[in-house]
């Protein structure tokens, strides 16, 4: 017996009629018919009878269409009560820019479905930053960009991004090739954040390693100014693919660098889970669930899921 079938015998009792009860059910009144044959073969017995006028409940029916007027109201009650006692509060997450462009938005709409009762702090700061704001307890959970020996936190690895020469393609010196190795870049101009930024720590080492000294043409540490720099062709950047996902960006030329270690981690970092709120440890699983419907769906450019993030379930 279905929850649905109960409904259509009650709204048929109350209309007197199988076609005004289907307009209102909004179904066919073959269909409606047929659910309410099968009520009635799993009953073993007759509910309604039909006259001239339409129907009303045999006997039977109308001791079922109590009981059944009851369970309906049991059944909402107890929709009710889940409604009313679902996830509430309030949780901050952090993100960088680069990693809000192409996560932000999907991430919130993800949090005003699942959970509308909580209330989101988004933040969009430097991994660094963020990392001292984790500290201060400023906010409950962000994604970073590298291990941080603090035990009090919680640490999942989420996934590795590819990065890219990204520039325009009129600039002079931007590689013609499908990919690219940082030696080949020779005396490309770059516009690059300042050291103090994690992305050119990273680079810095990866510049080393390859033996490569780099034409800094600027350094910036604003992607959004960044970005601008390059589409007006003062130099070419090396960052994830996360950094094209912005409309204005797809103008823009990308080119895999090849070098094995030019990849970017990505953690979902947070307060130890005996810290975090139910509504923290809810955004942390959905902050997982949609990054990884994001990958799947092929709109993360450059970026592979960590075993540990595609094992996890809900």
């Amino acid at each position: 017996m279905e929850l649905r079938q109960l409904r259509y015998f009650v709204s048929v009792v109350a209309h007197g009629s199988m076609g005004r009860a289907a307009l209102e059910l909004g179904v066919v009144t073959s269909a409606l018919s047929q659910q309410i044959s099968r009520l009635e073969s799993e009953l073993s017995t007759r509910l309604l009878r039909r006259t001239s006028s339409g129907v009303v409940p045999t006997d039977a029916g109308l001791a079922f269409w109590r009981q059944a007027q009851l369970a309906l109201r049991h059944v909402d009650a107890a929709a009710l009560a889940a409604q009313e006692a679902r996830l509430s509060g309030h949780v901050s997450v952090g993100l960088a820019p680069s990693t809000t462009g192409v996560l932000g938005l999907p991430f919130i709409q993800a949090m005003r479905e699942r959970y509308p009762e909580v209330r989101l702090h988004m933040v969009e700061s430097l991994s660094g930053h963020l990392g001292s704001m984790l500290d201060a307890r400023q906010i409950d959970l962000a994604i970073l960009f590298q291990e941080e020996p603090a035990q009090r936190w919680s640490s999942l690895p989420l996934l590795d991004e590819q990065l890219f020469v990204i520039g325009n393609p009129t600039l002079a010196g931007m590689p013609a090739t499908a990919s690219v190795w940082l030696a080949q870049l020779e005396r490309l101009p770059l516009v690059l954040p300042s050291g103090s930024h994690g992305l050119r720590a990273l680079l810095t080492a990866a510049f080393r390693r390859a033996h490569y000294e780099p034409l800094i043409a600027a350094e910036i540490d604003g992607l959004a100014m960044l970005m601008d720099t390059v589409r007006a062709g003062i130099g070419a950047t090396i960052q994830p693919g996360a950094a094209l996902a912005r409309p204005e960006n797809a103008q823009l030329t990308s080119i895999p660098i090849l070098d094995a270690d030019v990849t970017r981690p990505n953690l979902i970092v947070s307060a130890s889970d005996d810290e975090l709120s139910p509504a923290g440890l809810a955004a942390r699983v959905v902050l997982l669930d949609v990054a990884r419907e994001i990958v799947a769906a092929g709109r993360w450019p450059g970026a592979a899921l960590r075993a540990s993030a595609t094992l996890h379930e809900n």
